[in-house]
């Protein structure tokens, strides 16, 4: 998910500030266009009339707006009463919204040196902002007069849980606080925001800043054809005509990794990768870390958490920080025992070839892909053909339109956040409208690493009517040279499949009230992991799966392979996954931080003192590791584990009752896509499958635990 996004989706539902001032003394009102509707189809961003200078008078209106609408709501002589105070904040700050989306969307896929100074501009007035209505005392008195009149108030079940969030998010925002308690508070705030916002602009500069230059043929050995493309396309862009250049990025550093015959140069660029905001220089994130640490901590404590992990998790699933080790810790040990495996298998093809070293971490994907070939039959790159990337999406298409009769239509002559953009509108299967979905597939340099999805307007209810959601699939795939398909991997196919689950998630929903939209981080990834299930079953293969030259439909024997193969390697993505969860943990339970605090060694400590391979490091390590360090997945890295455990269980019930049973899929819909916040998870699960889920499913699903065979 888009953690830009959803940071200052927060700060604008919270907000404050009095300031009407216009950027750098211009008045751009009678041509901005966030100060009218906006005129395009189904009212998305007009992308292409939106200029940096727009923002931020924008922004400033926005909470000069929002702050008159809840001066209405505390100076009403009414009685407050659900409507004129509960809904009314929750309506309040529509203008606000509407910037904020259009800015956090664009900063995450087309930053600039503009963007990332206004940024830094805003992000205390947000934070300010936000302190403003959150810490504004009539109003709070008015939302617990309400919240402890509501047995009177005959309120529907949304109602109420609007009702209860509103509430607790006053006291978790610090209402109760005293004076002097709420100024430490209000610093701690600016200062956590604005720490998050340097360590995510550090890590794109890092990112951005490393080249692997090779202008050597010979040392392209081993690489696909299609990336030995694209790193042809990189240098040219690069003024490097004539030459190949790989980066950071995912979809250019993983590929060397895994295919590169020349051992020195996985080495420079492997280092290069696992050392990004950790170099000493300008963009090292050591001390932000420690910084952002440190202020966490204080705001938890002066709320009256013993750390931070306790203020996050109060509002999760896991509910502590007691359960979240608990299953981390179920995971780790077992998932080690197949990762020292695997290793065993690495250091074999090792010796096979020659080799008299020990495998190290920049040779793993290298022989890891060797010997999975040797023990079935499998190249990754005589499946890439098959999964051209228009394709995949197709499939995707194809697998909803299947299990909600729902259909994706491209729309031409459409405002675009970027030229390379796709954008389809979802028609329910009744022909009405569901939203908006752009797709956004290449990586560019001022596009934020990785995959998610966000939104440019949430769905909502407007004079009774729908007001459809724009939703944005956002990816970071290698850009093919012109005229090339773009041809993805295995993991690839299922990362569209993956952010297609959200997207969907969005497109269904139907809540009346912004504050009951969102569900806890631990369940947010339920929809979209789920999703991943239908990317290889055979009957959605021969849909998509086809050769992007001869149209021939993947043949069974390669399906064969991918399925055997499939669990193969758990050991080192589980261990890579937790151990990158455990680390955000570790930071965030601690109930005193060292003043003397080592970045480096505390993490090294954290992960080899578990035991972590010499030959593994962590997914993230904290300098890169914007999911916690950014917020958004702050104390919450391990959602993606605990989804996982609860999306096994609910696509064994679609294996056992037929992958696409309708009425499966419209409990589906019903109980967890459309419903958001407005029910307890846990809830909404149980009333879709009709039990709580076990770890069982997903340990033996991953090939970590062996499945018991029941006596007769």
């Amino acid at each position: 998910m888009n953690k830009t996004l959803m940071a200052a989706g927060l700060a604008v539902v919270l907000g404050a500030c009095n300031s009407s001032k216009k950027s750098d003394g211009v008045d751009t009102s009678a041509v901005n266009p966030f100060f009218t509707e906006y005129t395009t189809p189904f009212g998305v961003p007009p992308f292409e009339q939106i200029k940096v200078e727009h923002y931020k008078p924008a922004f400033l209106k926005g909470m000069e707006e929002q702050t008159a609408e809840v001066e209405a709501i505390v100076n009403n002589p009414d009685k407050a009463t659900f409507e004129n105070t509960i809904v009314a904040l929750d309506r309040s700050g529509e203008l606000l919204m509407k910037v904020a989306y259009a800015f956090s969307g664009q900063a995450s896929v087309n930053t600039n040196d503009e963007i990332q100074a206004l940024e830094q501009e805003l992000s205390p007035l947000l934070s300010k902002h936000s302190d403003d209505i959150s810490l504004n005392p009539k109003l709070f008195a008015r939302v617990k007069s309400v919240y402890e009149n509501q047995a009177k108030l005959n309120l529907d079940k949304e109602q109420k849980k609007l009702l209860e969030e509103t509430y607790k998010g006053f006291v978790r925002g610090g209402a109760n606080l005293d004076a002097d308690e709420q100024a430490e508070l209000r610093k701690l705030n600016e200062q956590i925001s604005m720490l998050e916002l340097t360590f995510g602009q550090n890590s794109l500069k890092e990112t951005n800043a490393f080249q692997l230059v090779v202008d050597k043929k010979e040392d392209l050995s081993g690489l696909p054809e299609t990336l030995i493309a694209a790193a042809a396309t990189t240098a040219k862009e690069a003024g490097l005509d004539g030459k190949w250049v790989f980066t950071l990025h995912n979809p250019s550093v993983m590929p060397f990794l895994q295919y590169a015959d020349n051992r020195a140069l996985r080495e420079k660029i492997y280092k290069a990768y696992v050392c990004r905001g950790n170099n000493n220089n300008a963009n090292d994130n050591k001390d932000v870390i420690k910084k952002l640490v440190v202020a966490r901590l204080e705001k938890a404590k002066l709320l009256g958490y013993e750390d931070f992990a306790a203020y996050v998790l109060e509002e999760n699933m896991a509910k502590n920080e007691k359960n979240v080790y608990d299953l981390l810790n179920k995971i780790w040990i077992p998932a080690l025992v197949k990762a020292k495996e695997e290793l065993a298998d690495i250091n074999a093809e090792i010796k096979k070839e020659g080799g008299n070293f020990e495998a190290e971490a920049w040779d793993w994907r290298y022989y890891f892909e060797k010997a999975k070939k040797a023990k079935f039959d499998l190249d990754e790159n005589e499946v890439r053909p098959y999964l051209e990337l228009n394709n995949v999406r197709e499939g995707a298409f194809y697998v909803a339109n299947k299990l909600y009769g729902i259909t994706f239509t491209s729309l031409q002559d459409m405002p675009l956040p970027d030229p390379d953009a796709q954008v389809f509108e979802c028609k329910d299967k009744d022909g009405t409208s569901l939203g908006v979905l752009y797709m956004d597939f290449f990586t560019r340099p001022g596009k934020s690493g990785g995959a998610w999805c966000g939104g440019y307007r949430d769905q909502t209810y407007k004079d009774g009517k729908r007001i459809t959601p724009v939703v944005t699939t956002v990816f970071n795939f290698c850009k093919p040279a012109d005229g090339q398909p773009a041809l993805l991997s295995v993991d690839e196919a299922e990362t569209v499949f993956h952010e297609f689950g959200h997207a969907l998630n969005g497109l269904f929903a139907d809540v009346h009230y912004n504050g009951v939209a969102g569900v806890p981080r631990d369940f947010v990834e339920l929809p979209s992991q789920i999703m991943e299930h239908w990317v290889f079953e055979p009957e959605v293969l021969k849909v998509y799966a086809k050769h992007h030259e001869t149209g021939e439909v993947i043949p069974q024997a390669i399906v064969d392979k991918i399925v055997k193969s499939g669990r193969y390697g758990q050991g080192f993505a589980t261990t890579e996954y937790v151990a990158s969860s455990l680390l955000d943990m570790d930071y965030h339970v601690l109930k005193e931080v060292p003043v003397d605090l080592n970045i480096e060694k505390f993490e090294l400590d954290a992960m080899y003192g578990r035991g972590l391979l010499k030959q593994i490091a962590p997914r993230y390590w904290g300098t890169y590791f914007g999911h916690t360090m950014e917020g958004g997945y702050t104390a919450g890295y391990y959602s993606y584990k605990w989804a996982e455990v609860i999306e096994a269980d609910a696509f064994q019930y679609f294996k056992d009752n037929g992958i696409f049973n309708p009425e499966i899929a419209k409990s589906w819909k019903d109980n967890v896509l459309s419903r958001g916040g407005t029910e307890a998870p846990m809830v909404l699960y149980k009333r879709f499958r009709g039990q709580e889920p076990t770890i069982d499913a997903l340990l033996i699903r991953d090939g970590i635990k062996k499945e018991t065979k029941k006596k007769k």
